[in-house]
């Protein structure tokens, strides 16, 4: 494999919605440079990116792909992402490994969800981004249109870097071509706008520019060209025929010739040191340095094991490099170094600043962790990423007896290749829950359990996680004696309660006089209490948002005992509770609908018929609106298929939990009642 030097190395994501044709077009690019033979087809299963069974029977990515091509000129990295909102996970991962964010659109579709949010979450990271619209070649599209509705979303700074011409068969540079003709606009003009843009970020250019009236060739420009992308004050916007081809050629010229290399992007968001301690680390794409990588996605490969793929920020890695992880105290030694080319291990020697590499099983690599090779960069950090929290769950089972300890080890391994995938087990329910971005996130997950790793499981919808309060101010006393032949028991605990501020918890406080509880009892009394806490006291739900007092009590110089003061505090808790007009909270959740303008007055109503509100509107794209919500999460079942029920499939949605409230009283009163039928039953 040829030697790249970092300048010659460019990092690229491929980020958009769904079906916007993103691995068609890493099939083209690959195909142009010379990586693959032949482009493969999403239709036919055959493409390098989406390698994965579940992803050729589903026809569409459902994990982010790392890619290269060695050019003459250039070597790039290329990851490949998934645009669904159910698996946007993987492209926010990706973030982290590259310069560019490319931001593919369908120019049919236009302006979807995933393209505003990944222009957003790229903005954020502080990357450079490039816009491409695809599909110039189709029926029924405008690109003049799409332009325009790119422009109206994201700023004017989006200027075409080209233009499609001979109605999509081909296009034409507007950059280092300052004349041509095109199917719309003027390439003389969009070549005007890119010079007057660029050159508006270097004052000494702008006034030979102004001033002296000279015309600046674009070879010139490079610099501030540079820096216009690293400010955001310039979205270059490409147009390209993944499947024709059409702009191929013109695309993977802009990538090497006006991409930023490492040294050009705005370098990694890496901090040091913890909490409010830690200050910003400048890393330095310098391969003579300590190295710097960090690890942004970790795969279990079922032939090589875990796999841990990083991008190097700083030095050099090679074979036999001794790397730490983290702040971990042992090194580790690389046996084998690889790029990725899909699904396929490509050995190498080493892998230098601007560079994707991977290491395979080495237990201790996790995904955001650090890799470096001096204690000097010990408690260096990525900035962290936002992800969506995961709201969807699945209870899970084992359908064999004896067969818990091997799902939980399949869970662990997909749960480590998935920053949005969350386990939980829930101690009151005792189900073990996989919680996901939504409906078709879990049911792959479910899918590659079964196929790739056979374990075989029942699942049902998991328990709505409810809490229990109390609404009023109560006291109670209990007495424990118990007498049995030798050393009896004896505890009496008087306590008050009272609820506080919803989301404030639980607070103990100590008010006895005159040593009636003596200290070492105290521990066992708010033992009994935390208890019921995590039982609950009426409906069998964890209990919050309640100060305990306990005031006074007696005790045996004799008979007082750890286990007596334990029991009388958990009665006396459970009575006060009781009297203190206990209360079912059911969890509230804020929801985000992206759908079409025509279907909001639906979406208000279907959301008033769950029980919930609309807070707030905004566009999201031409035609388009993000609605902004609040509802009960035992509302919100199986809202996924009721949406694109409603939207024709062009709605979706995300939610996170808000708060908690009291739930309708019949809805408390079922708990109640099914949590009595449950206990009587147990008792019997």
């Amino acid at each position: 494999m040829s030697q790249y030097t970092t300048e010659r190395l460019r990092t690229v994501a491929l980020v958009g919605h769904g079906a916007v044709g993103k691995t068609t077009l890493a099939e083209a690019l690959l195909a142009h440079g010379g990586a693959v033979g032949a482009a493969g087809s999403v239709e036919r299963g055959t493409t390098v990116s989406d390698f994965d069974p579940l992803e050729k029977s589903w026809k569409h990515s459902l994990r982010s792909s790392i890619l290269h091509l060695d050019l003459p000129e250039a070597r790039i990295h290329l990851i490949d992402t998934p645009g669904f909102p159910d698996f946007i996970g993987q492209a926010i991962g990706a973030l982290d490994a590259v310069e560019t964010a490319a931001v593919v659109v369908n120019a049919q579709a236009g302006i979807e969800m995933i393209t505003s949010r990944m222009m957003e979450w790229a903005a954020r990271r502080r990357l450079c981004r490039i816009v491409i619209v695809n599909k110039i070649d189709a029926e029924n599209v405008d690109p003049a249109a799409t332009l325009a509705a790119i422009q109206q979303a994201f700023g004017k700074e989006c200027l075409p870097i080209n233009l499609p011409a001979g109605g999509g068969a081909r296009v034409v540079d507007c950059f280092f071509n300052p004349s041509g003709e095109a199917d719309f606009s003027s390439v003389a003009d969009a070549h005007q706008a890119l010079v007057d843009q660029v050159v508006e970020v270097d004052e000494a250019l702008m006034a030979k520019y102004l001033e002296q009236g000279e015309e600046i060739a674009p070879d010139e420009l490079h610099a501030p060209f540079e820096k216009a992308l690293r400010e955001g004050h310039l979205v270059p916007v490409c147009f390209v025929s993944a499947r024709t081809g059409a702009g191929v050629a013109e695309l993977l010229d802009i990538l090497v010739r006006l991409a930023p290399n490492p040294a050009e992007g705005n370098p990694p968001l890496f901090v040091k040191g913890e909490g409010d301690a830690a200050e910003g680390f400048r890393s330095q794409p310098d391969p003579g340095r300590h190295v710097l990588a960090h690890v942004f996605k970790v795969v279990i490969d079922p032939f090589v094991g875990k796999l841990g793929i990083f991008r190097v920020h700083q030095g050099t890695v090679t074979k036999d490099t001794q790397l730490f992880v983290g702040d971990g105290r042992k090194p580790f030694k690389v046996g084998h170094l690889f790029m990725l080319q899909g699904g396929k291990n490509v050995e190498v020697e080493r892998a230098i600043p601007g560079d994707i590499a991977a290491v395979a099983k080495v237990d201790e690599i996790e995904f955001d962790v650090v890799l470096h090779d001096s204690h000097d960069e010990d408690q260096i950090h990525m900035r962290p990423l936002e992800f969506p929290q995961p709201m969807h769950g699945v209870a899970i089972a084992p359908r064999k007896r004896g067969d818990e300890q091997r799902i939980s080890d399949v869970l662990h391994k997909i749960v480590a290749e998935d920053p949005t995938l969350v386990v939980e087990q829930d101690p009151h329910s005792n189900e073990t829950v996989l919680r996901a971005l939504g409906e078709l996130h879990l049911r792959s997950v479910l899918e590659r359990m079964a196929t790739q790793f056979k374990v075989e499981i029942d699942t049902r919808p998991p328990r709505i996680p409810y809490r229990e309060t109390i609404a009023g101010q109560a006291e109670a006393t209990y007495r424990h004696k118990k007498q049995t032949g030798g050393a009896g028991q004896f505890g009496e605990v008087a306590l008050r309660v009272e609820p506080l501020p919803r989301g404030a918890g639980f607070d103990f406080v100590d008010a006895t006089k005159g040593g009636v509880i003596p200290n070492q009892f105290l521990p066992a009394v708010r033992k009994g209490v935390e208890q019921v806490l995590a039982t609950g006291a009426v409906a069998g739900f964890p209990l919050q948002d309640v100060r305990v007092t306990v005031f006074d009590g007696k005790h045996h110089p004799v008979d007082s005992k750890e286990i007596a003061f334990v029991t009388a505090g958990r009665k006396a808790f459970l009575e006060a509770v009781a009297k203190a007009r206990p209360t079912v909270l059911e969890p509230i959740v804020s929801v985000e609908i992206v759908c079409p303008e025509a279907n909001t007055g639906d979406i208000a109503g279907d959301l008033s018929s769950r029980r919930g509100q609309v807070t707030g509107t905004k566009a999201a794209g031409p035609g388009a609106l993000a609605i902004a919500g609040v509802a009960p999460l035992v509302e919100l079942d199986g809202y996924g298929a009721r949406l694109k029920s409603v939207t024709g499939g062009h709605g979706a949605f995300t939610m996170a939990l808000s708060h908690y409230e009291p739930a309708p009283a019949p809805l408390q009163q079922q708990l109640v009642a099914e949590y009595e039928k449950k206990r009587k039953h147990e008792e019997d």
